[in-house]
């Protein structure tokens, strides 16, 4: 018996993915054109994967893709940021189809929770290797996201961000981002049910994720994970800006559970109304208005993770 750690690299990805057919589609405004999405596509052809090429940088194209491509194609590979691949997700769980990541968008923090790195090229040669782990998704009233939605103060930063912005500032727009909102954000009144529990509370943000990481590297809970079958929600107490570093250092980590000036729980079902209608984004777009119902669903999707990928989870 041949071990498979003693196989060479070709051969591994001969027998993941040998007369299998794949729907590559590649979002062309994607912040990331990484130079190696040549090398990696030839790594996956040269393994015996057949590939349906289609680019598009339309979300309703993308799905219309999906759902006339879903019996031709046992996988769907998207090369795009969290944005395109989010919008992916109705019909890539509707066709009961395996997610395959390039991570070609400027955050890219779907990709980061799953350990799946930046370059492209490595990013295909961990589709070839062919392991697959299913992920919770995330609803908010009838919307699907796999990172995070805002309320309040990460909406403006979702308004405030362009391709320009992102082309020119890379990661660092986020940041740059907040600090051009934050200053003239006006706070608002919420209330929160949480599986049976409410919070009533002032607040200037509210995020809830359904991954660990998003806005470019930030930790939505140190003990979150994409397959905890839970929502993590944290609110941001109203705070003159210039006194917000602290509280930012512990966003970037995560560390908020008993945090002063801020609230922090985890849910499955979290019902959100507010004392104004307040716009909602989720993974970098703005989709609905309060008052949202937020749900998990377990396990929802298949997505190809790197062969020693651990979950923060512990099952």
């Amino acid at each position: 018996r041949i071990h498979a750690n003693y196989l060479p690299a070709y051969c591994l990805v001969i027998l993941a993915m040998t007369s299998q057919h794949a729907l590559l589609i590649v979002n062309r405004k994607s912040g990331n054109s990484d130079s190696d999405l040549n090398g990696g596509l030839k790594l996956l052809e040269d393994g015996g994967l057949t590939l349906i090429k289609l680019f598009s940088s339309d979300p309703k194209e993308i799905n219309t893709f999906i759902s006339q491509y879903a019996d031709q194609a046992h996988r769907v590979i998207i090369g795009g940021g969290d944005g395109t691949i989010s919008a992916a997700a109705r019909e890539l769980v509707k066709h009961r189809l395996t997610l395959g990541i390039l991570p070609m968008g400027t955050a890219n923090d779907l990709a980061r929770t799953l350990s799946i790195p930046t370059s492209v090229k490595e990013a295909c040669r961990i589709i070839a290797q062919g392991r697959r782990h299913h992920i919770d998704i995330g609803m908010v009233n009838d919307h699907y996201f796999l990172n995070v939605a805002h309320i309040g103060l990460g909406v403006g930063v979702t308004h405030h961000l362009s391709h320009e912005i992102k082309n020119r500032w890379g990661i660092l727009s986020y940041a740059r981002s907040v600090l051009e909102v934050i200053k003239n954000h006006r706070p608002f009144s919420a209330t929160i049910h949480c599986d049976g529990h409410i919070q009533k509370l002032r607040t200037t943000q509210i995020a809830v994720g359904n991954g660990r990481h998003y806005g470019g590297g930030m930790t939505i809970a140190d003990h979150a994970a994409i397959d905890d079958h839970l929502l993590h929600l944290y609110s941001l107490h109203p705070h003159p800006w210039w006194t917000m570093v602290p509280i930012a250092l512990a966003i970037k980590t995560g560390h908020l559970q008993n945090r002063e000036g801020v609230y922090a729980m985890c849910g499955r079902e979290i019902d959100i109304q507010t004392n104004s209608s307040q716009a909602v984004s989720a993974d970098g777009e703005i989709i609905t208005h309060t008052p949202v119902k937020f749900r998990v669903l377990s396990q929802a999707l298949s997505v190809y993770v790197p062969d020693d990928y651990q979950s923060p989870y512990t099952y």
